[in-house]
């Protein structure tokens, strides 16, 4: 049995990658901005929830005060702004560079003590960093700030293995499933493969990540050659 923490397990993908492995027997806290909602969603699988929001950093290590050693750890909390520089929000984009870069770094910051020699930590990207959108400006920049975040910990945390995921479409996310099918048949088209990534796609990989230990300093894509699309 392993202790997993997923900081942002609450929906989407962190919510899967959570219920799967709790329902392989290991520990799991999963946390999300609201209380309630951290403590219900565990609840569905037998975890542990926490109340943690990654764009308040000071709050961050009393709320994980309590947490023990942790095996893996996987930061999963996103969120996405639709910033242009012709119109530009800068509280908007504070806040998204302050959940995805401070906010991750604290939460390894306040979890290292609790890691060991054989710990490994998947943080999330996603592939707007290489294919940008109108309204992605910020979301494109976090996105590849992941880069420079995960070379770091590789360095500062050795031996422990710091790796990343970047999603692409992920097609059955709740961000995308409610896009109108015209849309998903165009990004199907325009992937290689002819089939978006699913969730338990994005999950298998984050979990070959965690568990490969020859794996470090990888950041994996995973988007069905959408890029080549």
């Amino acid at each position: 049995m392993s202790s997993v923490v997923v900081v942002g397990g609450t929906s989407g993908i962190g919510r899967e990658f959570a219920r799967m492995r709790a329902g392989r027997g290991d520990e799991v806290v999963l946390t999300g901005r609201d209380a309630h909602r951290s403590d219900t969603v565990a609840k569905e699988f037998g975890a542990r929830g926490l109340a943690l929001d990654l764009s308040r950093p000071r709050e961050i290590a009393a709320a994980l005060a309590d947490v023990g050693p942790v095996d893996h750890l996987v930061i999963a909390g996103i969120s996405r702004d639709e910033n242009r520089v012709a119109d530009y929000d800068i509280e908007a984009a504070l806040r998204l560079v302050t959940l995805k870069l401070v906010g991750y770094t604290e939460v390894v910051h306040a979890l290292g003590p609790r890691l060991h020699a054989d710990s490994a930590i998947v943080l999330f990207g996603g592939q707007a960093k290489e294919r940008p959108y109108p309204g992605a400006t910020t979301v494109a920049t976090v996105n590849a700030g992941v880069h420079g975040v995960v070379n770091t910990l590789v360095v500062e945390l050795a031996p422990v293995r710091v790796n990343a995921v970047h999603p692409g479409v992920v097609g059955d996310s709740p961000y995308w499933a409610g896009k109108p099918e015209e849309v998903l048949a165009g990004l199907r088209a325009r992937t290689p493969g002819g089939r978006l990534a699913t969730m338990a796609d994005v999950v298998d990989a984050v979990e070959f990540l965690l568990r490969n230990r020859s794996v470090n300093g990888v950041e994996l894509a995973v988007d069905g050659g959408w890029l080549l699309g």
